[in-house]
C-alpha cells in the first residue's frame, strides 16, 4: 500500500466544512450579547475592590514582606477578574447561550439595582474622579478584544453555536463583528479624530510597514503548517492585517478635518452600496474564483471601501462624542456623552434595519451599508453602556483592563498562537462538552494571567 505523508492538520477539511454556509443569528440576540458584555465589567467594577492602585506598591526601598504581599494582593484581584469576567464570557458563549436574553435581562436588573443603591446612599461608599476618556474607550476595547480572543477558539468547537460564526453570504453573526469593531474603536480616538497633524507618506509608510508584515507572517504560517483557513472570509491570500493596512494607507494619505471626514466615508459607502446592488454582490458573494490575484482575493480588496467607509465615519463620530468642545471628564459632561452615544447607537441601528429590509442585507463579507452601520451602532451602545460606570458604587478600573490595555497587540497574536497550537494538540471537531469546555477554560485562565504577569512585572511589547 502506498503511504502519503502525514498532514499536521488532517482534518482541515472537516475544520472549514465546519464554519462554511453559516446564516448567523437574529439582530435582537446580537444587541442582547453587545449588551450583556459590558455588563460583566460594570458588575465587577461595582464589586469596588482589590484594585491595582491600591494593593500593589512595590518600590525599590519595599522590603521582602511588603513585595510579597503586593504580589498576592494582585494575583487575588486578577483571580476576582478571572471568575467574575472572563469564566462567564466562556460559560455565555458555550453552554449558557441558549439562556441568552435570561440573563441579559438578569443583569441589567443588577446593574439597575447597584445604580439604585449608590443614588439612595447604600453599598460602597467609595468616591473617585470621572474615568477619562482615554479609560472609557480603553474599557470598551479591552471588551472587544476580550470577546474576539475567546471566539477565535471557541468557533472551532461544537458547543460554540453555529449561529455565533461568521456568516457565508448574509446575515449576522456574533463573530462577524470582530475586524469592524477593530477599525470602529481605534477611528474613535485616532489621531484624525483628535484633529492631530502628521506627514503622509512618512505616517503612511510607518503605519503600514508592520502591518503587512503581519500580515505576511500569517500567510507563511498558515501555508506552512497547512491549518485551515475559510476563503470566503476574506479571500485565498488577504487577511485582516492587509485590510487595517489599507486602512490605514488611504486614511494617512487623504487628510480630512474630523469634522467633515464622516462625510466623505458617507458618501463613500453609498456609491460602493450603489455598486453592490447594481451587481457587484453577485460577483462577490460567488464563490468562483478566477486566478487572478483580484479573483482569489475580491472579498478583501473591495470591502476596502467598505471598511474605509466605516473608519471615515468614525472618526468624526469620536471627534464628536470625545474631543469636541463639550467633551470632558466631569460627571455631567460624561452623563452628555454618554447619551450622544446612545441616541447617535439607536439612529444607526435604525439606518441598520431599514437597509437591511428594503435595499440589501448585511453581509459582512462585502463589508456593505447595513454592516457598517451595524457594527457602529452595536459598539456605541457598547461604549453607551461602559459610560454608565460613572453612575455605578465601585467605580474602579478592573485588573484585566489595565493588563491587557498595556499589551494589547501582543495579547490578540498570543491569543491567536494558543489557538493554533490547540487545534493541532487536541481534536476540536470531536471533543465531548466537558472536555471542549475545560480547554475553553483553560484558555482563559492564560489570558488572563500571562498578560496580568506581563502588567504586574511592567513589561510593555511594542511591533513598532
Amino acid at each position: 500500500m502506498d503511504s502519503f505523508p502525514k498532514s499536521l492538520n488532517p482534518n482541515k477539511r472537516l475544520k472549514e466544512e465546519f464554519v462554511s454556509n453559516l446564516t448567523g443569528t437574529s439582530m435582537l440576540e446580537i444587541a442582547a450579547i453587545t449588551t450583556i458584555i459590558p455588563l460583566l465589567f460594570l458588575v465587577r467594577r461595582s464589586l469596588g475592590f482589590m484594585h491595582p492602585s491600591d494593593v500593589v506598591t512595590l518600590k525599590k526601598d519595599d522590603d521582602a514582606k511588603v513585595g510579597a504581599r503586593s504580589w498576592q494582593a494582585y494575583m487575588a484581584a486578577l483571580s476576582v477578574d478571572f471568575l467574575f469576567i472572563m469564566v462567564p464570557f466562556v460559560l455565555f458563549l458555550t453552554v449558557l447561550a441558549d439562556w441568552m436574553y435570561i440573563w441579559t435581562t438578569l443583569l441589567t436588573l443588577l446593574v439597575v439595582f447597584s445604580f439604585a443603591a449608590k443614588r439612595f446612599g447604600f453599598g460602597s461608599t467609595l468616591k473617585e474622579e470621572p474615568d477619562s476618556v482615554r479609560k472609557t474607550i480603553t474599557s470598551h476595547r479591552v471588551v472587544m478584544m476580550i470577546l474576539t480572543c475567546l471566539c477565535i477558539l471557541a468557533v472551532d468547537f461544537k458547543i460554540f453555536p453555529r449561529r455565533y460564526a461568521k456568516t457565508e453570504t448574509y446575515g449576522t453573526g456574533l463573530m462577524d463583528f470582530g475586524v469592524g469593531s477593530f477599525v470602529v474603536i481605534n477611528s474613535f480616538v485616532s489621531r484624525q479624530a483628535r484633529n492631530l497633524s502628521w506627514e503622509k507618506w512618512k505616517t503612511a509608510i510607518k503605519s503600514t510597514t508592520p502591518l503587512i508584515i503581519l500580515g505576511l507572517a500569517r500567510i507563511l504560517s498558515t501555508a506552512g503548517v497547512d491549518y485551515q483557513v475559510h476563503a470566503a472570509e476574506y479571500g485565498v491570500h488577504w487577511n485582516f492585517f492587509f485590510t487595517m493596512a489599507a486602512i490605514s494607507f488611504l486614511t494617512s494619505i487623504i487628510n480630512m478635518p474630523a469634522q467633515y471626514s464622516g462625510i466623505l466615508g458617507a458618501l463613500i459607502l453609498v456609491g460602493y452600496e450603489g455598486w453592490l446592488v447594481q451587481g457587484l454582490n453577485m460577483y462577490l458573494l460567488s464563490n468562483d474564483r478566477g486566478s487572478d490575484i483580484i479573483s482569489q482575493n475580491k472579498e478583501g480588496l473591495f470591502s476596502i471601501f467598505g471598511y474605509w467607509s466605516m473608519y471615515l465615519i468614525g472618526v468624526q463620530v469620536g471627534n464628536f462624542l470625545f474631543f469636541s468642545n463639550h467633551s470632558s471628564a466631569t460627571t455631567s459632561r460624561k452623563k452628555s456623552t454618554r447619551n450622544r452615544a446612545a441616541i447617535l447607537s439607536l439612529l444607526f441601528w435604525l439606518v441598520t434595519l431599514v437597509v437591511d429590509s428594503h435595499v440589501e442585507r448585511v453581509s459582512r463579507r462585502s463589508c456593505n451599508l447595513p454592516y457598517v452601520t451595524l457594527v457602529l451602532a452595536t459598539n456605541l451602545q457598547g461604549l453607551a453602556i461602559v459610560l454608565v460606570s460613572d453612575s455605578l458604587p465601585g467605580t474602579k478600573t478592573s485588573t484585566i483592563e489595565e493588563a491587557y490595555n498595556r499589551n494589547l497587540l501582543a495579547i490578540f497574536l498570543l491569543a491567536n498562537l494558543l489557538t493554533g497550537l490547540i487545534n493541532f494538540l487536541v481534536d476540536t471537531l470531536f471533543a465531548s462538552t466537558v472536555k471542549a469546555l475545560s480547554v475553553m477554560i483553560a484558555y482563559a485562565f492564560m489570558l488572563t494571567f500571562i498578560p496580568g504577569l506581563l502588567d504586574f512585572c511592567g513589561i510593555r511589547v511594542k511591533f513598532w
